[in-house]
């Protein structure tokens, strides 16, 4: 799959808070609901295997699905069933996706109908930020794992490539769930880049009870 026209126009949703999944990367899972195990084995019939992931919206008053507007299918690239018929899967970011409408059946799990479109650069070659100073950065995140007593090997965050170490980092950063989808909905590597940067920077002020996840 290379384009947007090969993509599915219905994917099986994964809404799973906190658990962020970006184009090109990887996103290991441990799957054990019931539901969640026959949403894998119905994907893994299929020539895409994908599973869409995307964040529960919850915001007080919300009307609608209670999901997102947009999230981010990923493809089943290695799974492993363990003995008592649980999954650890590893999900291979594709692209972002727009939901268009739930879908109703009779699955267990949730499906919508969505849209690719917009999304034609996550299917791309790796994101390049011109603009990315990595040694202010860098700086900055010392700073926070010093505050909270974390260590990290930044011999290599300082040799990661640009998309790798700032995706890496926006999903493995503990933040509520608008932080996540703000990340998710940045239209461009720099974007995140300067969504990570203010969210690290509001953290730091104490914006936030907690921090990076380990």
């Amino acid at each position: 799959m290379n384009k947007n026209a090969d993509l599915p126009n219905t994917i099986a949703i994964f809404p799973l808070g906190g658990a962020l999944l970006l184009p090109r990367a990887r996103l290991p899972l441990h799957i054990f609901e019931p539901r969640y195990l026959q949403m894998i084995e119905d994907a893994l019939k299929t020539d895409e295997r994908l599973i869409g992931m995307i964040q529960p919206n919850e915001a007080p008053g919300r009307k609608g699905n209670g999901l997102q507007c947009i999230g981010c299918a990923g493809r089943i690239t290695q799974f492993s069933e363990t003995e008592d018929g649980r999954y650890m899967i590893t999900l291979g970011g594709m692209s972002r996706f727009r939901v268009v409408k739930e879908v109703e059946g009779f699955s267990p799990y949730r499906k919508c109908d969505v849209s690719w479109d917009g999304f034609e650069r996550d299917l791309g070659n790796d994101e390049q930020d011109s603009g990315f100073d990595r040694e202010s950065f860098l700086a900055l995140l010392n700073r926070y794992f010093d505050a909270q007593g974390l260590s990290a090997d930044w011999d290599t965050m300082k040799e990661a490539d640009d998309e790798l170490l700032i995706n890496s980092l926006s999903m493995m950063l503990d933040l509520d769930l608008e932080g996540k989808q703000a990340l998710l909905e940045a239209p461009s590597l720099e974007t995140r880049r300067e969504t990570l940067i203010t969210l690290i920077e509001f953290s730091l002020r104490g914006g936030m009870d907690e921090g990076f996840m380990q």
